[in-house]
């Protein structure tokens, strides 16, 4: 097992970790963007639903949060994910494209991030321009691309990342940011999820979501009104001076880039099998067999520096003696167990980062020691033998964090999952 990029620790014996833990402005941001093309067409576009955490189907309930994948013994994925943009206009059904998409993909772990969690931080002026239904969210200039830009970068390669979470009701950011983890296929949806270069690198396969103009109008002011809190007169408003504008020169020019268009959105079920089936070979011909990989990492290798072997020493050696004799007790199995344990974890304790510090004894004099320089302690306990050295962990080290990761076989592809 190894250590995740971005963290410090030791790992011992494969069964614990221990780690020291605006719109219609912004011109002069916008040179990353694609050329927008002059065309007449339909309509709409901008704000969308926060992604669920989970989605529930008839059968099974896939978790959309995401989760760390496989490593190898250098800290590197050892994949990177597939990612999957979802383009086209407000209230177009982009959310029910990549709901079903991840439905009938049957894939365990997917990542769905929502481009409406990207909207930058209103100045005062603008938030009043927003209450009155002034303020154009559909330009290019309303978005942070380039947290957004980092933030999938960083989940297409594996790592964690935290997703600002934008309350629409008051039109800013709430204080709590959300925590995702790479995942086996990242959806990244939104109105303007085209427009950026950086962006479209990143994309495996780019989906626009094509849907009336009518129907995505009804829509917003269905979602609107009901889910918002806005007023019909605020909504058409807003939709005619912004929304309509933005699509023609923004949003529908971007059709072009797409690799599929998707006549009538979640409706079109011919089009989600057809993507569903690409996806598939995709990941087929990505696919790893890490069972594999971990049974040949290191035939005639040294170890991994990740890696610490406790030393034999007389008294581990001693302790083995007992532990392995088919002839002693429980009682002194259970006993000399723990006694090993404390070693272990004591071993451990030894690779965290400390600093030099002088102090004062009870009688006056001073003595030069270390002290632990780090902000915090937590423990990974690996289901299930992992929890057996919780107890010692403990002992040595009072205000330990302690969480757990379960491993298993997949019953169908007997590859090794994380939970």
């Amino acid at each position: 097992m190894s250590t995740l990029p971005g963290y410090t620790g030791a790992i011992i014996s494969g069964c614990w970790s221990l780690r020291a833990d605006g719109g219609g402005s912004g011109e002069d941001s916008l040179d990353r963007l694609l050329p927008t093309v002059s065309t007449s067409r339909r309509k709409s576009s901008t704000l969308g639903k926060t992604e669920p955490p989970l989605l529930r189907t008839g059968t099974r309930t896939i978790y959309t949060a995401g989760r760390p994948p496989w490593y190898n013994e250098h800290g590197a994925q050892f994949k990177e994910a597939f990612v999957i943009g979802l383009c086209g206009g407000s209230s177009s059904g982009k959310t029910t494209v990549a709901n079903k998409i991840i439905e009938a993909l049957d894939v365990p772990w997917v990542v769905l991030l929502s481009m409406d969690s990207f909207y930058k931080v209103l100045s005062r002026e603008e938030q009043a321009l927003a209450a009155k239904n002034d303020y154009n969210f559909d330009h290019p200039g309303a978005f942070d691309f380039e947290l957004l830009e980092s933030t999938l970068r960083k989940l297409k390669l594996g790592k964690s990342v935290k997703i600002p979470v934008y309350d629409f009701t008051i039109h800013g950011r709430q204080k709590d940011w959300k925590n995702v983890y790479g995942a086996s296929v990242i959806i990244f949806e939104g109105i303007l999820s085209f427009a950026d270069k950086e962006l479209l690198q990143l994309m495996d396969m780019k989906i626009f979501v094509d849907t009336d103009s009518d129907i995505r109008l009804v829509r917003r002011l269905r979602r609107d009104i009901t889910e918002r809190g806005r007023d019909i007169e605020g909504v058409i408003k807003q939709y005619n001076k912004f929304v309509k504008p933005a699509f023609e020169q923004y949003i529908e020019p971007t059709m072009r880039l797409a690799d599929i268009v998707v006549p009538r959105g979640g409706g079109n079920m011919v089009a989600i099998d057809l993507i569903v089936q690409h996806v598939h070979s995709q990941l087929e011909e990505r696919e790893i067999s890490v069972r594999a990989l971990l049974a040949t990492a290191h035939q005639s290798q040294p170890l991994p520096q990740t890696l610490s072997v406790l030393e034999s020493t007389p008294q581990v050696r001693g302790l083995h003696t007992i532990i392995r004799n088919k002839d002693t007790s429980r009682d002194e199995f259970i006993f000399y167990s723990k006694r090993l344990m404390r070693l272990l974890i004591e071993h451990a304790l030894s690779f965290l980062p400390s600093k030099a510090c002088t102090i004062q004894t009870p009688q006056g004099q001073e003595y030069k020691g270390r002290r632990f320089s780090g902000k915090g302690i937590t423990g990974v306990s690996i289901l299930r033998a992992g929890e057996t050295m919780e107890p010692a962990l403990r002992a040595v080290w009072k205000d330990v964090r302690i969480g757990k990761i379960l491993i298993q076989t997949n019953l169908d592809s007997g590859e090794p999952e994380l939970h």
